[in-house]
């Protein structure tokens, strides 16, 4: 009888420091859970500002057409900075495409480079990205200030600029909009205006 109360207060025993760990396992989790925020795209102060209009730029597609940002336009603008030779620039064309799909409503995708056209009508080949407005400007990039690749800069109907970023992932691609839908300029600084 003695053994078995012995068990007994032994496995209560285990059962409450178990108890006691899962609660401050979860209590750590909770702390994790705040300081690791969803991450938005990291907006690089240079350039325009956000809520600022973007001067209109009128630029020629890598095929000849014609293709105005900036502005009043018909739908929102996202600007998608790449480089024929980003590996995560093309991680994110997927992405992309999807958006694309999904979006097109409201929303028309505007890449914008710099470089050689050959190169980039033989990228825009290779990456299936016929769909897509694709212009070569050096003056946008450097009005903008675009600095690293990939980055991304939301435009909305007025030719306003809602959001920008340098975009590693769809999660912060997707933060642009966030960024716009809620009226500010990034994901950042809702969740500092807000903890």
């Amino acid at each position: 009888m003695t053994a078995l109360v012995i068990a007994n207060v032994v496995l209560w025993i285990a059962v409450l420091a178990l108890l006691f760990g899962l609660y401050a396992l979860a209590r750590q989790v909770g702390i994790l859970y705040e300081r690791v925020a969803p991450m938005g795209a990291l907006v690089i102060d240079a350039g325009p500002r956000v809520g600022q209009p973007l001067q209109p730029f009128a630029l020629q597609d890598v095929r000849g057409g014609a293709v105005a940002v900036g502005g009043p336009q018909a739908d929102a603008t996202l600007m998608f900075f790449l480089s024929p030779t980003c590996p995560i620039c093309k991680k994110l064309i997927p992405v992309l495409k999807s958006i694309r799909a999904s979006e097109r409503s409201w929303l028309r995708i505007v890449l914008a480079s710099d470089g050689e056209q050959p190169e980039h009508l033989a990228f825009l080949k290779q990456a299936g990205l016929g769909e897509f407005e694709y212009v070569l400007s050096k003056e946008l990039g450097m009005h903008l200030q675009i600095g690293k690749l990939p980055y991304g800069v939301l435009l909305d109907r007025q030719g306003t600029l809602r959001a920008k970023g340098l975009v590693n992932s769809r999660e912060q691609l997707e933060s642009l909009f966030t960024a716009m839908d809620l009226n500010v300029a990034s994901v950042q600084q809702f969740l500092e205006t807000h903890a």
